[in-house]
């Protein structure tokens, strides 16, 4: 019995004497109560910067966090508006700082310091002061407070003001003045600290184009931006017709409820494009709301037609908007991306219908040619169909087993790493060569191009089946039926830094604006940056992007240096190349503001030579010296 009593002893000590002497080895950190640490909410937003305003960037991309900042002060602006209280808001950026003046109610002056630096404290968890706002969290002015180097308040109520100033979320002073002459609300002015962001810019195209949504959203509403006046009379009507510009095939439906508001109407595009809002918030990713909305469109269309066509059919070609207000919007992540909530699903569809069925009734001419734009949608997923299934025949396709691609392991939707996948798509077998041996094969998959594919623009889409090269890339990207299946988070086009590689860029995303746009749209779309030059000697080695880069090396590292020009991806070895598809990979995303400037864009470059075009190249021919 005692010897049993030891022996878990010994034991323990045993493991214990094991694991000192593995960590002592491994050098592992001792794991102790001094390990753990409290954070402030200051130092966890700074420390954790991703979780309160998403991705970081330098301001190239539209969602990049200096963008989110803007959008979090702009936003209580517009709930001020939404609860009656002040129908302008004034908006500036001069270098990097912000200044945001709004008309509303004003922070009560005695809590001004709190509601913007205190996390969970504010009004909006108060339904009779914030009936439909989108912040709910108490976060949004608390973490542009802390990302910034510089940030002031003034709260205005009634000839009395109270001003506050921060440098990065600390209080450095604060004042009050009884005798002040301003109009009740807020101003708002700030700075992204560049300890966080590095080097940014902000792109005022960006910040136009959501001062536009702001106003289409919220009717009687103005917004000011750097002197430009942002106004809509109509909502969504007016949103949803600067997006088709004229490509509308009937007049755009539109309905406006208390809790919901909606258009619609269809272009010739291939897909569907949907613009959903929650509270004014851009629900990039869609949501509930957004698959109710679709549903209920679908069955109005076949109770007012008496009919039963399919989803595919009906929503081929549509372009539509909903904005719906809710009392306790469930979002996914800070950076409210999608809403979650699924009690609105039912009033939302019996709205739409309602909303659908009431237009059509009302305007018989549009009903019309709704209807013969479902049957063309109809006739020609019938050809396409039969085209399909010649060319699987032919192809004798095998999935995954595609040629020219090397897939990777991990796909969009998988839990583990699925949201890095990344599919390249390059010029020739070298150029593959090079990305293939340097790839991470678990996230990183590469399609290679034979040569110069087929310019697919004004071609209907049974087109794609007769061409190979661009079957085998649709089939490969898993977008064949729906671009809901894409296979891949990034698609990005690595081609030459050429004359030939800049045309079978324009010829792919051609390719893609023509029959797959909800790809650009989303943001899925990327071009790969690689150097065209390298400049060393034997202590150092550079990579020039540019012939300014170049020159610079040139002038750091001496005369001396070697330069060489890549003239294709072929020439970087996969030693180097690995590099540049690695951490420190450099992408510009594709990015169309908006739908309307497509075809004109595609007919420009894409389409038969005019002498508009010619005029045009003459004038912007530069010599390769």
């Amino acid at each position: 019995m005692e010897q049993e009593s030891l022996e878990p002893r010994a034991s323990g000590v045993l493991s214990y004497v094991v694991a000192k002497v593995r960590n002592k080895a491994s050098g592992a950190a001792l794991y102790d109560e001094s390990k753990i640490k409290t954070l402030s909410s200051l130092e966890h937003i700074r420390l954790r910067t991703g979780m309160y305003i998403g991705r970081l960037g330098d301001g190239s991309n539209p969602d990049d966090g200096i963008y989110v900042l803007v959008k979090e002060i702009v936003d209580n602006s517009v709930d001020e508006f939404i609860m009656g209280a002040g129908n302008r808001i004034l908006v500036s950026v001069n270098g990097d700082t912000v200044r945001i003046r709004d008309f509303g109610r004003g922070i009560p002056l005695g809590k001004v310091i709190d509601c913007v630096s205190t996390i969970n404290t504010g009004a909006k968890y108060n339904d009779d002061v914030f009936q439909f706002s989108v912040g709910l969290n108490g976060v949004g002015t608390k973490a542009v407070n802390a990302l910034s180097r510089t940030f002031r308040v003034v709260s205005y109520r009634d000839g009395n003001l109270f001003e506050a100033k921060f440098e990065r979320g600390v209080l450095v002073s604060s004042r009050e003045d009884t005798a002040g002459r301003e109009k009740n609300g807020l101003l708002v002015e700030f700075s992204p600290d560049p300890e966080i962001f590095g080097e940014y810019a902000f792109n005022t195209e960006y910040l136009e184009k959501r001062m536009w949504n702001y106003a289409c959203l919220n009717t009687g509403l103005t917004l000011v931006f750097n002197g430009k006046e942002f106004k809509a009379e109509n909502g969504l009507m007016d949103f949803l017709a600067a997006e088709v510009n004229g490509s509308a095939l009937y007049d755009i439906g539109w309905y406006c409820g208390d809790h919901i508001e909606f258009a619609f109407t269809h272009t010739n595009n291939y897909g569907e494009e949907n613009f959903s809002f929650v509270n004014g918030q851009y629900t990039s990713d869609g949501g509930t709301h957004l698959s109710a909305f679709r549903e209920g469109f679908l069955k109005a269309i076949n109770e007012f037609y008496q009919a039963n066509w399919k989803g595919e059919d009906v929503r081929e070609g549509v372009a539509a908007g909903i904005a719906i207000k809710l009392k306790n919007p469930v979002f996914e992540s800070q950076t409210k991306n999608k809403l979650g909530n699924t009690e609105v699903r039912p009033w939302i569809i019996q709205e739409v219908k309602r909303g659908v069925d009431d237009f059509l009734r009302r305007n018989p001419q549009v009903a019309r040619k709704l209807q013969e734009k479902i049957l063309s949608n109809e006739k020609l997923r019938t050809e396409l169909n039969a085209v399909k299934k010649e060319a699987k025949e032919a192809a004798r396709k095998i999935e995954l087993k595609i040629p020219n691609l090397r897939d990777c392991k991990c796909h969009l939707g998988d839990l583990d790493r699925g949201d890095e996948s990344t599919i390249f798509i390059v010029e020739g077998l070298s150029a593959a060569g090079s990305m293939v041996s340097s790839r991470d094969v678990y996230t990183q998959a590469v399609f290679s191009l034979r040569g110069k594919p087929e310019n697919m623009f004004g071609k209907r889409q049974t087109a794609i089946y007769k061409n190979e090269e661009l079957y085998n890339l649709m089939m490969a990207l898993g977008i064949e039926n729906s671009v809901l299946d894409l296979r891949y988070a990034k698609i990005v086009i690595a081609t030459d830094a050429d004359y030939d590689g800049f045309h079978i860029r324009n010829l792919l995303l051609t390719f893609f604006l023509t029959y797959f746009e909800e790809l650009v749209t989303q943001g899925r779309v990327y071009i790969l940056e690689t150097p065209i030059f390298r400049v060393r000697t034997k202590q150092v080695t550079r990579y020039c992007y540019s012939s300014r880069e170049r020159d610079e090396a040139v002038a750091a590292l001496g005369a001396s240096a070697e330069v060489t020009r890549f003239k294709g991806l072929g020439e970087i070895s996969p030693k180097e190349f690995g590099q540049f598809i690695g951490k420190d990979i450099r992408l510009i995303r594709v990015d169309i503001q908006t739908l309307a400037a497509v075809p004109g864009l595609l007919e420009f470059y894409m389409g038969k030579n005019t002498p508009a075009r010619r005029e045009f190249i003459m004038q912007n021919l530069i010599a390769d010296l």
